[in-house]
């Protein structure tokens, strides 16, 4: 990666399962962790001179938050119930100092004295009328066996759905984002040289009232929608959404899985529309990609793991989207990022 006298801008999704599995030992000394080698590559884009925005994701950590939110309410029932927004809101708090301590830390053990970083709190706009509130589907918390989803369902009137083999878990609704709040401050603390978290776990979601204010609901945004959006907003050059995998890959599980390199936006639409990217695992992360892509020409994408983050920001692995028709899924990924782009 070469640096550049005039800076870009990258918006670094890192989903929620990246910092914490969600199963049933899950600790806060393994987030940190996990932290510490997500910031590694993150420093590393920011030395060579992009400003950096990370966001995150929350799905385990939120449900925990709310499981142990009703718990306590049969114990201490003075204390305050919480509904999801005030969960989110916990989450941005406790991931947010988590991560910036993480790259706060990087930078000065590399002997940067402008170890600049700022965690912000930040709200999501939602439609009151959005479909996803009579159709919850975003995942949250831990993974239960199937009698026990069902009885915790029954006791605290859960929607589940069933996450493969690995038992199911509760979902909740996942409204698309309308606007952030905090955009205009992301861009000031950014151009002034911080590395901003900011959007954790999709923004705390609200609805505008009739009396012109905001008000929470129950929902948890997806990550990388509102990664997209805040992206878009900002004119990022490029956003970086991670997950488990290192590449996208068409027929996924099966005999015929291929890997892609790179994905056009007509590929990438082409391949949504067929079922390749279902909707509880890649779809919601190439439907970002594409909302990002679709905003304005240059801009790109790389969907990558956490674990391959450092080599595919060096032109070494992970896909690329972009939205140039000239470049295809059979072109080889060689070389080195220069302004976002694999050369």
């Amino acid at each position: 990666m070469t640096p550049r006298a005039v800076p870009r801008t990258a918006v670094v999704a890192i989903g929620g399962n990246a910092l914490l599995r969600g199963g049933t030992h899950a600790t806060v000394a393994e987030q940190v962790e996990a932290a510490r080698r997500l910031a590694a590559p993150v420093v590393a884009l920011a030395d060579t001179g992009w400003r950096v925005v990370v966001t995150h994701g929350n799905g385990p950590q939120v449900g925990f938050i709310k499981r142990r939110a009703d718990l306590a309410a049969a114990l201490a029932p003075e204390l305050p119930a919480l509904g999801l927004d005030m969960c989110v809101a916990e989450s941005q708090g406790g991931l947010g100092y988590i991560l910036a301590t993480a790259i706060a830390g990087r930078l000065r053990s590399l002997g940067r004295a402008d170890d600049r970083v700022a965690a912000l709190i930040t709200h999501t706009v939602v439609d009151a009328h959005d479909e996803a509130f009579s159709h919850p589907t975003k995942p949250i918390g831990a993974f239960y066996p199937a009698a026990g989803a069902r009885e915790l369902a029954d006791l605290h009137n859960w929607t589940v759905a069933e996450e493969g083999e690995l038992g199911r878990r509760r979902v909740v609704p996942s409204p698309r984002p309308r606007r952030v709040l905090e955009t205009e401050s992301v861009r000031a603390l950014s151009s002034a040289g911080f590395t901003v978290i900011a959007a954790g776990g999709g923004g705390i979601p609200l609805v505008e009232g009739d009396d012109g204010g905001y008000q929470g609901v129950e929902a948890v945004i997806d990550k990388d929608l509102t990664s997209a959006y805040l992206a878009a907003e900002l004119g990022a050059d490029l956003l970086v959404i991670t997950t488990a995998v290192e590449r996208v890959a068409v027929d996924y599980g099966r005999p015929t899985q291929r890997f892609l390199d790179r994905l056009t936006c007509d590929e990438a639409e082409r391949l949504l529309a067929q079922g390749q990217f279902p909707p509880g695992s890649m779809g919601p992360k190439i439907s970002a990609a594409l909302d990002f892509l679709r905003g304005a020409p240059g801009r790109q994408v790389l969907i990558t793991s956490p674990q391959q983050l450092g080599a595919a920001l060096d032109g070494h692995g992970g896909t690329w989207l972009d939205s140039d028709p000239a470049r295809t899924t059979e072109e080889p990924l060689n070389g080195t990022v220069t302004a976002g782009r694999p050369q």
